[in-house]
């Protein structure tokens, strides 16, 4: 049911009365806004916080230089947008469903998804919980309540917001976070997700991670309006503007969008403004159509170095810990890709696994004529051809491992 008053000449609005202000707590150099008021944070959690933004870092800078040494296919970056991914998971229940865009790694490594399985993802190895199936980056976790992410823009949204209706209709007292781009904000998904979330009252928090650019394209040529905020005006949903480089007021925001998704069946958008400061993927270059200058006046504000100032002044942190989190981070990161590397693929036959109940004849045969064909051409197809006999292929690795 609409409200109006009623006129009696013509007056149109454009929207220019909303002027969505900035949610900030933390200044670049540690110290608190004049007026701020830090949200509770326990020492622990907070250095929890900060060395899952340390991980997440560490593991995209050594990933991307993998897969320019040629052995990782693709992968795709959350450097520069570590508050507004991490500040957003450590504000949530363990329990809430997180569901992601493609750059939200960071999430997972808070909630304890190891190296390993980071690894076995990316190399597609018998212990990726996909078997193989999807392109690197494409994680998912059932038992960390991370729904597993899928290539096309924006499907998540509309997903988030029936899941939260299911987490309504149990009435457990959990939501589901939604992440996406601005980018991903100007898919029709988008605005049916929004629409049916405010109708139907149900406990989801999209939250929009506005790094500036949808791969190549500005924000500025994406949308006329302040934003992707006021949108939600149109679904008469709560909303909020927060600094997505500020790790305090991420935390502090989605805390309180938490509180009334649950309390109160309602829908919440997070608009977090950060920027990307890497390219879009492995596979884009950003010079092409951005500045050094612009990305350099990005970099004074890198959200890490924000909150090291932070817990530096509260007597948390210190430079020998800092240099000691770094050395052991790569460590460990390189002696798990090694790992990964040498584990086997899946086995061939799960390429027709968990279709049907049973396998169906057409499928059997299909899958019958790809080993003959391997079997002819082994080196053309050497992870095939590895994994038609995994016994012969755990002999190998053995016998590999002994020699090394």
């Amino acid at each position: 049911m609409t409200t109006t008053q009623d006129i009696h000449a013509p007056d149109f609005l454009a929207g220019d009365e909303f002027s969505i202000p900035t949610f900030r707590l933390l200044r670049q150099d540690g110290t608190l806004f004049e007026g701020a008021e830090a949200p509770t944070l326990e020492r622990d959690q907070a250095l929890k916080i900060y060395r899952t933004m340390i991980a997440t870092r560490v593991l995209d800078e050594r990933m991307m230089a993998a897969q320019r040494q040629g052995r990782l296919s693709f992968y795709m970056q959350c450097t520069g947008e570590e508050a507004a991914v991490i500040g957003a998971a450590a504000a949530l229940d363990d329990a809430d469903m997180i569901m992601s865009q493609y750059r939200e790694q960071g999430a997972l490594v808070y909630r304890g998804f190891s190296y390993d399985e980071f690894m076995n993802q990316l190399f597609g190895n018998e212990l990726d919980y996909g078997k193989g199936r999807q392109m690197p980056i494409h994680y998912g976790s059932r038992k960390l309540h991370y729904m597993t992410i899928s290539s096309p823009l924006a499907t998540q949204i509309p997903q988030a917001a029936g899941y939260a209706y299911g987490q309504k209709m149990a009435g457990d007292g959990h939501c589901t976070l939604c992440f996406f781009g601005e980018g991903a904000a100007s898919e029709g998904d988008f605005h049916a997700a929004l629409n049916m979330a405010a109708v139907h009252e149900v406990p989801v928090i999209f939250f929009c991670r506005n790094n500036g650019y949808a791969i190549s394209t500005p924000s500025i040529e994406q949308f006329a309006a302040d934003g992707v905020a006021p949108r939600a005006f149109g679904y008469r949903m709560h909303v909020i503007r927060v600094d997505g480089n500020d790790i305090l007021a991420v935390l502090s925001a989605t805390r309180e969008a938490r509180r009334i998704a649950v309390e109160q069946n309602q829908p919440v958008l997070i608009e977090a403004m950060t920027y990307r400061l890497a390219a879009h993927s492995s596979s884009d270059d950003p010079s092409g159509y951005r500045s050094k200058k612009e990305e350099e006046a990005w970099r004074e504000k890198d959200p890490i170095l924000r909150m090291q100032h932070w817990l530096v002044a509260q007597g948390w942190w210190n430079d020998d810990e800092e240099k000691s989190l770094q050395e052991s981070l790569r460590r460990e990161v390189l002696e798990t890709m090694k790992r990964a590397e040498k584990r086997p693929p899946p086995p061939l036959d799960s390429l027709v696994t968990d279709v049907y109940a049973d396998v169906t004849p057409a499928l059997q045969r299909q899958l019958d004529r790809l080993k003959t064909h391997i079997r002819k051409h082994p080196d053309a197809y050497p992870k095939g051809a590895r994994s038609l006999d995994p016994d012969v292929s755990a002999q190998d690795d053995a016998a590999n491992e002994g020699g090394a």
